[in-house]
């Protein structure tokens, strides 16, 4: 197989093998580099026997996968909540697919805790239907001992508190609300999602001696909000400490967020962070349809 051919053929498998190292990894980053090296793999590789090439290129990419586990595991590293790599399309269909699937995002969380034979054997079998005895190659086991990882994987995963994942979907509602209302210049729709004592804060700056500091009240934010109504097109829902928030992304580059706190279905606390540090724990992954 030549050259063009050999690219034009993995160039068609990337959304899946992205896709398949997304949900291993939670990173986009770190799915393409696992993906880089596949396609460094192929390149070097006689694949003149390979009957198959979308299942070697998933075999390939579930190793390189496994090893980055491992790595971050034996570091006792977690996966950082990350911006999108230059470039990256937030509104990208194949970035929304990636987390439509059976595993919501709130359980991702749980995910990250499992043992990385664990989380590749219930990844690759549960949401990508690969089998069992192709699994336990990847993983040097038995096909019994896969299946058991795989097993006792998915009883933690649905052991997980179901209201997380309830709790991010209401939360996504209200972000949903507030975010069209700001696009539309609605003032009485962003009044609606508010709470009446809601309190804006600047993360970056000084709070006033002996007061909390910052905008309170729902008329004075939302009338405030209003006045960056132009520049909304540039915000997307996004996790920001594990709750709904707002990304700040002017093509595609983060450069600030809006932690929001909630409180009986409406927006009671929202804090403005554009320092670096905050920003590491903004992720950009499109949260699941509501």
């Amino acid at each position: 197989m030549d050259d063009a051919v050999l690219a034009t053929r993995f160039e068609e498998q990337r959304p899946h093998l992205r896709a398949v190292a997304y949900r291993m990894l939670g990173s986009h980053a770190e799915a393409d580099d696992a993906v880089q090296n596949a396609w460094l793999r192929l390149s070097s590789a006689d694949t003149a026997d390979v009957d198959n090439l979308a299942g070697w290129l998933t075999t390939v990419v579930a190793r390189e996968c496994l090893k980055i586990l491992r790595t971050r595991r034996s570091r006792r590293e977690e996966p950082l909540g990350e911006a999108a790599a230059p470039g990256h399309d937030v509104n990208d269909p194949e970035a929304e697919a990636l987390l439509a699937d059976s595993v919501g995002v709130a359980l991702m969380v749980v995910l990250d805790n499992l043992a990385p034979a664990e989380r590749l054997a219930l990844v690759l079998h549960d949401i990508f239907a690969v089998p069992f005895d192709e699994i336990a190659a990847i993983l040097d086991r038995s096909p019994a001992a896969t299946r058991q990882l795989a097993s006792r994987a998915r009883r933690r995963v649905q052991g997980a508190t179901p209201s997380s994942q309830v709790d991010i979907a209401r939360q996504r509602q209200v972000v949903q609300a507030f975010l069209t209302a700001l696009r539309e210049g609605d003032f009485d729709g962003l009044v609606a999602v508010l709470d009446p004592d809601v309190l804006l804060r600047d993360g970056s700056a000084e709070p006033a001696p002996g007061g909390a500091g910052g905008l309170r009240g729902a008329r004075a934010v939302g009338a405030h909000a209003l006045t960056f109504s132009r520049a909304a097109r540039f915000v997307q829902p996004a996790l920001v400490n594990g709750a709904m928030g707002l990304a700040i992304v002017p093509q595609g580059r983060l450069i600030g967020a809006l932690a929001l706190t909630f409180e009986h279905g409406k927006i009671a606390v929202i804090d403005m962070i554009a320092d670096p540090e905050g920003l590491r724990h903004v992720d950009l992954a499109p949260p699941l349809p509501s």
